[in-house]
């Protein structure tokens, strides 16, 4: 038997975004009784909430969101525990320490901070624990596949250096994600995949964990 774990945040009007991103715009467009069914308009970041970037994020070269292997973003995922980190507080390579020998060549890699709990408030695009460059590099440098975080991005200050590390790397980068605590292993199937946004930057997504449960 296997269960499901939503690891995705909610999209509801004006959900918070960061402060030079598009408004999060949910709208009723039309209802039953004004022509006999419920339908609505979405105006939204491409980077809403729980969503993935594309290489073309940081790089007018990168690979567009259409074009990503989605074996990148499905598959097998290994999640790291770091709900102990402190806000601001670095996350670098000794944080993976133990893992390292798990970590490779198309490893789909996640780290749990918890921070989700934070979406809320005003400090939660800002106070997280982040990822350091020499950390980026370390990923970037074994070639996994994706890094998937609980935090709305890396690092809120070295944001571009880190992510031209990842995603000239070609790792798929999944930030944004929820409800890390509830997988309950270090071992499961992720699912992440983006909307077929031709030619652009990223998605939001609806991520999924898949626990064993026999």
């Amino acid at each position: 038997m296997r269960k499901l774990i939503d690891l995705s945040m909610d999209i509801y009007h004006a959900a918070p975004t960061f402060p030079m991103d598009p408004q999060c715009e949910v709208i009723v467009h039309n209802t039953i009784d004004s022509i006999g069914y419920n339908i609505s308009q979405l105006s939204m970041s491409t980077h809403q909430g729980t969503h993935l970037d594309a290489p073309f994020h940081f790089l007018d070269d990168g690979i567009t969101v259409d074009k990503l292997d989605l074996n990148k973003c499905i598959g097998d995922a290994l999640l790291v525990d770091l709900s102990h980190k402190q806000p601001k507080e670095p996350i670098d390579v000794g944080d993976f320490a133990a893992y390292a020998d798990r970590i490779g060549e198309g490893t789909r890699l996640i780290y749990r901070t918890d921070w989700h709990l934070q979406f809320q408030h005003k400090h939660y695009f800002t106070d997280f624990p982040y990822m350091t460059l020499e950390l980026a590099q370390w990923l970037a440098d074994r070639r996994i596949a994706m890094i998937g975080m609980d935090v709305p991005t890396p690092n809120p200050t070295d944001y571009d250096p880190i992510h031209k590390i990842l995603l000239r790397a070609e790792i798929v980068i999944v930030e944004g994600l929820a409800n890390l605590g509830d997988v309950g292993t270090d071992a499961f199937f992720f699912m992440a995949a983006p909307l077929r946004i031709k030619g652009r930057d990223g998605s939001p997504v609806r991520a999924l964990a898949m626990v064993d449960t026999d």
